[in-house]
């Protein structure tokens, strides 16, 4: 599979033992860096939905102070900007 920026994939979670483990798991490219993707599957007033939770494959280095840096200027920019 191609990776590109800005997309990624999820599959079902086959070793999924508890309630609190998502049903599906992935990877996806946002702004450059890798994340790992969890989507748990829920029951909504409107029906059903999926929540999303993302985790950077590697642990970025915490800066001693200031803004973090995730090694993608457009990535910091936009953090910057929120």
């Amino acid at each position: 599979m191609e990776k590109r920026d800005n997309s990624g994939a999820l599959f079902t979670n086959d070793k999924r033992e508890k309630e609190t483990h998502p049903h599906y798991q992935g990877k996806a490219i946002i702004g450059g860096v890798e994340y790992y993707v969890s989507s748990w599957v829920k029951d909504g007033q409107k029906g059903k939905f999926q929540s999303l939770s993302f985790k950077p494959v590697q642990e970025q280095a915490k800066p001693t102070g200031g803004k973090p840096s995730y090694g993608n200027k457009e990535f910091d920019d936009f953090l910057g900007s929120l």
